[in-house]
């Protein structure tokens, strides 16, 4: 039997807002979430505090910098985590990290049945994003040596940094309570020591990510630009439809910041903008009149075949002259001997 080893102590963000108890998460409704967390993670901050015996069915939403690792929750495993993916759809993935046979040392469970998922979005959302939900798994016997070994220190050490903003404009930023303040160099007061987690290190990678995501739009745009350059000097070739610009997907607004995105429209409009005036200032200013709408044909050809029409019309004429003269004057018809009055047609 294997062992997981007891987590490093050290605080974590998590959503302030209560998630409830939840029988059950299923992959579809942990997708969801992770997507509307997005959202409303831009306007909320987190804060800082421990995961300490949570109770059966409670959920959680927390902000990991290292994904691969998770901070210490009170809780012993005899098992190790296991994780997988599994495709959820519009180029998404979800990572699932699972362990089980868990049990609270000093407390009143008599086997290891407690069991936590992690849920993520490896891609297509904001892999430092995860979901966190406690629930029943199948029961084992505790090991006597580890029923009453406790897996943390206690009592926890009080933290009393102020909640902080994630993601979005505010990104990195600290909401301090009123009155209070950054201290003489920028740390909050009362802030406790020990290892926090490296949050300014995280937002410059993220930055640093945001701009190559640009840099590649950038390039991808350009490309597009010359190829419907080149498709429209081409003679003889109608132009296709225009084509809608792509950078207000769900997909890049998630990965880019608001503040990037609105910098990088606002140079792309007046790029377009200076094409149009640029051409219209320093255009041709003398039109050239149109052809005539009558270059197009040939005279001569149009003559012979007017002298054509003309003959056939007069000779259809004198066809119908020579039927009405004959109704009007019938002759007699011999046949066989027998007189018949017939009337040419």
């Amino acid at each position: 039997m294997s062992f997981s080893q007891p987590p490093m102590e050290q605080p974590c963000l998590r959503y302030p807002d209560n998630l409830g108890l939840h029988a059950n998460v299923t992959l579809e409704s942990a997708v969801s979430m992770l997507l509307r967390a997005i959202q409303f993670s831009q306007t909320m901050p987190y804060s800082w505090g421990f995961i300490d015996k949570p109770q059966e069915g409670q959920m959680l939403l927390l902000y990991l910098p290292n994904p691969n690792s998770f901070p210490n929750d009170g809780i012993r495993y005899q098992d190790q985590e296991t994780r997988y993916s599994v495709p959820a759809g519009q180029n998404r993935e979800l990572e699932v990290m699972e362990i089980k046979h868990g049990f609270i040392p000093g407390s009143q469970d008599n086997s290891a049945w407690r069991l936590r998922r992690r849920y993520r979005l490896s891609k297509g959302g904001h892999p430092q994003l995860t979901i966190v939900h406690y629930t029943r798994g199948p029961f084992i016997p505790i090991v006597p040596s580890l029923q009453n070994a406790q897996v943390r220190q206690y009592p926890l050490r009080p933290i009393n940094d102020p909640p902080v903003f994630v993601m979005g404009d505010k990104a990195g930023q600290k909401v301090f309570p009123p009155g209070a303040g950054p201290g003489p160099q920028g740390m909050p007061t009362g802030a406790p020591s020990g290892p926090m987690p490296p949050i300014a290190m995280n937002q410059q990678a993220m930055l640093a990510q945001q701009n190559s995501n640009m840099e590649a739009l950038e390039r991808r745009r350009e490309r597009e630009r010359g190829g419907r350059d080149r498709s429209g000097s081409m003679p003889g070739q109608r132009p296709g439809p225009p084509r809608l610009d792509d950078d207000e997907s769900a997909d890049e607004s998630e990965l880019i910041s608001t503040r990037t995105l609105a910098l990088t429209r606002y140079r792309r409009n007046h790029e377009l903008m200076e094409e149009v005036f640029k051409e219209a200032a320093f255009g041709k200013k003398k039109i050239p009149p149109p052809p005539s709408p009558y270059s197009m044909f040939d005279q001569a050809e149009i003559e012979a075949k007017l002298a054509k029409l003309q003959s056939e019309v007069e000779e259809l004429e004198a066809k119908a002259s020579q039927r009405k003269a004959d109704k009007e004057n019938p002759r007699d018809v011999f046949v066989s001997g027998v007189a018949m009055d017939v009337t040419v047609s």
